[in-house]
């Protein structure tokens, strides 16, 4: 595998750059998917569709539904002890646990439950201020979207 980006930056309607550290550490295959499809343009535009206080703000979904995903095969997991707390960014899924796709989840808080059952792949260092100013709801009447995602 080529070297992995590092970085991924969301550009948020919500007021500024979320910056994010990918952790190709944990789960190479899923930080080499977001990274590829943030550059492809794949989240330009896109919503997150599923706010919800205290827990994460998700998105992802090319339909803004929570209803689907690229036209890229499903992820395999890549589960790690990496704890779900404040800022850290993981992917979603169906109850199957290799049909990670395109959509992800930023923790608003710890979530512990989700620890070894869902990926993840990178964690908030800067700007998580705008990923709490984003909507709420399941989903918002008015959802907060990705202007740009990029990664280096």
């Amino acid at each position: 595998m080529a070297d992995l980006p590092t970085t991924l930056t969301l550009s948020l309607d919500s007021g500024g750059d979320v910056v994010i550290r990918l952790r190709s550490d944990l789960a190479p295959g899923h930080v080499e998917r977001i990274a590829g499809l943030a550059n492809e343009g794949f989240y330009d535009g896109v919503v997150f569709h599923r706010v919800i206080p205290g827990f994460m703000a998700q998105g992802g979904c090319p339909k803004g539904t929570g209803t689907s995903g690229s036209k890229l095969p499903d992820l395999k997991a890549e589960f790690s002890s990496q704890p779900h707390v404040r800022g850290v960014c993981s992917m979603a899924r169906t109850s199957a646990p290799n049909s990670a796709n395109s959509q992800f989840f930023i923790c608003f808080d710890d979530a512990g439950f989700l620890d070894r059952q869902y990926t993840v792949w990178g964690e908030v260092t800067s700007g998580m201020e705008f990923v709490d100013a984003l909507p709420k709801g399941e989903p918002p009447r008015t959802p907060g979207k990705i202007v740009t995602a990029r990664a280096v």
